[in-house]
């Protein structure tokens, strides 16, 4: 069983930062892809980030590029969701996620319990 456990979030100010943290509970996170998504309110969950299980390939949702930067510390079973230059409408819970597949077919099958990010202008 993975327990992934998110942590981070927070109440902001348009152009402020937040930094998300996601620990996963499990011997091989180290193989696993991780992902961030977000769901807003009246809205479907929306995939924001992802990276690799090296580290080596990221892919961002586009409205999030240049602006968000995903990392892992596999030593730390941690993966990191730094948020800059946050603006109002990327309030929303915030999810963390882990899959395996082929990149970037990644099967995302745990799932954490989501932070919430409310970003005011």
């Amino acid at each position: 069983q993975v327990q992934l456990l998110e942590s981070g979030g927070g109440s902001v100010r348009a152009g402020g930062s937040l930094r998300l943290s996601c620990a996963a509970t499990r011997r091989t996170f180290s193989n696993d892809a991780m992902g961030w998504f977000r769901q807003a309110p009246g809205k479907g969950r929306l995939f924001v980030a992802a990276i690799s299980w090296s580290g080596s390939d990221t892919d961002y949702l586009d409205s999030v590029k240049g602006r968000f930067t995903i990392s892992r510390d596999n030593a730390k079973n941690t993966v990191y969701l730094q948020m800059n230059s946050l603006k109002p409408e990327d309030t929303a819970v915030y999810y963390c996620a882990a899959g395996r597949g082929t990149w970037p077919a990644v099967d995302y099958d745990y799932w954490g319990q989501g932070t919430q990010v409310t970003v005011s202008s």
